[in-house]
């Protein structure tokens, strides 16, 4: 198993890199966003798979993003991610809009080795005339039927936080798929986990039909409350009042950045 600590692993995440991040509801990787905050990385292009929030808006208001593919980028019941929208209408980002299914369509394609993939849902949408990377083309099998072609997308880095690594270097992620399909789109997979396991998954029954090979992960950091302030199934619920504390502060540019400076802060001597 590789195990990395977490400066060694974030530091294979380069300035101008495009970063696959999963929802807040499947494993975020919050304490290597933090570490990667530190180390000053840049330039960078965020795809949200397909949407993103606390995670995106640090990386954002950090000044670290150079452009964000996204279905969505909030704080749900907190509303929308202050940073993000302030610098959408700066202008001090480029928003690629897209859609849930255009996303993992287009990862999908990767998956497969294939060039596009099609998708028919879009078809008549506003986001389709803002993208003129998706082309529509009669279908060859059928007459006056046209359908989108979505061009893959291979991001250079995977960064997720799941439950568990076993002594092989596999990882368990359980029913969050969007985190394998991630994983074997991108050339690389950064993974932080709650915990380690002796042994092997792929030899329990209970356990295997959940498991992200080893052969798509490149680094794994062990990183207990990893994902925290965001929630981790089964460990520990999203810190409400930590949330509610970003959001109010970050609705101005020195708000958030005493934010992000008492959090790292905090991080730093945890």
């Amino acid at each position: 198993m590789n195990i990395l600590t977490i400066d060694e692993a974030v530091a294979r995440i380069e300035s101008g890199m495009t970063i696959a991040l999963p929802p807040e509801y499947c494993g975020v990787a919050m304490a290597a966003t933090r570490e990667l905050l530190r180390q000053g990385t840049g330039r960078l292009h965020l795809l949200a798979v397909p949407q993103s929030g606390l995670q995106a808006d640090l990386l954002i208001g950090a000044g670290r993003v150079a452009t964000v593919e996204a279905a969505a980028i909030t704080l749900g019941e907190q509303g929308p991610a202050p940073r993000f929208t302030a610098a959408v209408r700066a202008g001090t980002i480029t928003m690629v809009d897209a859609t849930c299914p255009a996303i993992h369509a287009a990862l999908q394609a990767s998956e497969k080795g294939l060039p596009f993939l099609p998708l028919r849902g879009i078809l008549g949408s506003d986001v389709l005339a803002r993208r003129p990377d998706w082309r529509v083309v009669d279908n060859p099998f059928g007459n006056d039927d046209p359908i989108v072609l979505l061009p893959a997308i291979r991001p250079d880095v995977a960064l997720f936080h799941c439950e568990m690594a076993d002594s092989q270097g596999n990882l368990w992620i359980g029913r969050r798929r969007e985190l394998a399909t991630m994983a074997h789109a991108s050339a690389m997979t950064i993974a932080t986990v709650e915990t380690l396991h002796e042994g092997d998954f792929f030899a329990d029954e209970t356990l295997a039909a959940g498991v992200l090979p080893a052969a798509y992960v490149d680094a794994i950091v062990h990183s207990p409350r990893g994902a925290w302030p965001l929630a981790m199934p089964g460990f520990y619920e999203r810190d409400a009042a930590e949330i509610a504390g970003y959001a109010a502060a970050a609705a101005s540019a020195e708000g958030f950045v005493a934010w992000l400076a008492a959090h790292l802060a905090r991080d730093e001597a945890a």
